[in-house]
């Protein structure tokens, strides 16, 4: 028999996206898989379910039909308690499962004996560039921080002379020269303001200057061996931190906009911005904060909210920024799952093998175990 892929509708509060597009269906029908998807699943990426149908997908109201026969479940967060119940034990399920945070998905998912995979565990390495969920989410939850702080920003963000005068471009500050950071620069640079970034990677140095805005760092030793060999910006020591704040506390002071974007993988997002650098902005300053889901790199921002200060500085928190692109983020973040499913589906019979770096890195439970080493089992 083929192998049963479900996708079901994401029912984590303020979820928009979907773990599967009739492009995608029909590249994992090609694969030897029939595909099954519940009711509505696209409705928010503006999919309906007759195009799941013409794609070559079975779609269908009922639920624990959708699962009761899955070998693979898609999702885009880890299921939620009903769903996962009415998996057969055994089934693999792939999604983002905020697996250091979401412990009670994970101990669900390992009691009802699945095999998990946690997309943000794929490895960045060339290879798995295709899988990449974090910067195919990344990508665009940078463009739409910028989207978002303009339509916030009381002004315009190029500078336009007229006959009545000239209007001062605004000044954008990010914070975090990472997937994200960097097309924020970019759509920040398209449109007219006038962009500086920070990082504590040296890499980003030439990154951030390639694309035109100015890069504003403390450049000691510490900060040239401030990255991971998997790219990822190091925890830095509480003296480089100081330095770091004392230069940030001058820049930010200046600026129109800050968007910030640190995030350490298992840790807490890092806090960036304080309420004395947001006290000192002017009345009608905007501060993106990317990281709000994880803590926050700013004090006093909110989650899903736009908290305005005592002195008129806009702090937007919304969850999931990436989200409110749903469309695209579903079609990336589609593409990335086949890409992902690939490695474990051939001629339609199910193959996994745990010696490959990528299934192996990104494994979380396995027969009733928690396996992923970083999860401490």
């Amino acid at each position: 028999m083929a192998i049963a892929i479900a996708v079901t509708r994401e029912r984590r509060e303020g979820e928009s996206r979907c773990a599967a597009t009739p492009e995608t269906v029909k590249k994992l029908v090609a694969l030897g898989a029939t595909v099954t998807v519940e009711s509505g699943t696209g409705a928010g990426s503006s999919i309906p379910d007759v195009d799941y149908v013409a794609a070559g997908a079975k779609v269908t109201t009922d639920l624990a039909a959708v699962l009761a026969g899955a070998d693979i479940l898609l999702k885009v967060r880890g299921p939620t308690a009903s769903e996962t119940s009415a998996l057969k034990s055994g089934a693999v399920v792939v999604g983002m499962l905020d697996a250091y945070r979401d412990k009670a998905t994970v101990d669900a998912l390992k009691g009802q004996g699945a095999t998990t995979f946690a997309m943000e565990f794929v490895p960045r390495i060339t290879r798995a560039q295709v899988m990449d969920v974090l910067s195919s989410q990344a990508n665009l939850a940078g463009y739409r921080a910028v989207i978002e702080a303009a339509h916030t920003y009381g002004r315009g963000f190029p500078m336009m002379m007229t006959a009545a005068g000239t209007v001062a471009a605004a000044k954008v500050f990010v914070m975090g020269a990472g997937v994200a950071g960097l097309q924020a620069i970019a759509t920040a640079r398209r449109l007219g303001a006038v962009v500086t970034a920070t990082d504590v990677r040296p890499a980003a140095k030439e990154q951030v200057e390639s694309l035109g805005a100015k890069f504003v760092a403390v450049e000691d030793e510490e900060f040239k061996a401030a990255e991971t060999a998997g790219g990822y910006a190091k925890q830095m020591s509480a003296e480089y931190q100081a330095k770091q704040a004392e230069l940030t506390a001058s820049h930010i002071v200046k600026q129109d906009v800050v968007i910030t974007t640190a995030l350490i993988p298992g840790r807490a997002a890092p806090r960036l911005v304080t309420a004395a650098h947001v006290a000192s902005m002017k009345a009608g300053s905007v501060i993106v904060d990317l990281a709000v889901e994880a803590g926050g790199n700013v004090e006093g921002s909110k989650p899903d909210q736009i908290a305005t200060t005592a002195n008129g500085v806009k702090i937007v928190g919304w969850n999931n920024m990436a989200g409110r692109i749903a469309a695209d983020a579903s079609a990336l973040y589609a593409r990335n799952l086949v890409a992902f499913v690939g490695l474990m589906v051939k001629d339609g019979v199910l193959a996994i093998d745990l010696e490959d770096e990528i299934l192996k890195a990104a494994i979380v439970t396995h027969q009733g175990q928690v396996v992923h080493e970083g999860l401490g089992g």
